[in-house]
């Protein structure tokens, strides 16, 4: 009899043990987004001075290296443009060129002026760092004498798509 008895306690208690708790779940929408980055930075003191010529030649152009550029870009056909502010003088003329960052183009020396002029396109999708930026002044005997001058150089990164 005690056998049964405990059987019947065991199939009680086994019923009780069936039932669980029911699982609960939450959900949320994430909101994500990346907008177009386009970044260029310069680095570098770069001074140019003309100073000797080759008798019955124009004077000799002077360039100055060891400057860099960086890009980040995370777009698509984007390109590089560079201006200065101010006109150069007469019979000056600066030209820079750039580097380009891997399946981009450089447009090789390009004289600067007021208004932007593409030095690199093509540029796609690309972070890069010290890439190497060089200027070129160069001068026509007519411009004479030129003291000391400045120009500020603005590069432009722009995007395509």
């Amino acid at each position: 009899m005690r056998i049964a008895l405990g059987l019947g306690i065991v199939c009680s208690l086994g019923g009780v043990g069936v039932t669980s708790a029911a699982a609960q779940t939450a959900t949320q929408i994430v909101t994500f987004e990346v907008d177009a980055i386009n970044q260029i930075a310069v680095a570098g003191s770069p001074s140019l001075v003309i100073s000797s010529a080759t008798a019955g030649s124009a004077p000799t152009s002077a360039t100055s290296s060891g400057s860099t550029w960086d890009i980040t870009t995370n777009q698509s056909g984007a390109k590089v443009t560079a201006s200065i502010g101010s006109a150069m003088p007469t019979g000056l003329t600066l030209n820079v060129s750039l580097v380009a960052p891997s399946g981009a183009t450089s447009a090789g020396y390009k004289a600067l002026g007021t208004t932007d002029t593409d030095v690199v396109t093509g540029i796609t999708k690309v972070n890069a760092s010290g890439l190497s930026l060089v200027y070129r002044l160069d001068a026509t005997t007519a411009a004479g004498v030129v003291s000391s001058g400045t120009r500020t150089v603005t590069y432009t990164v722009t995007g395509g798509t």
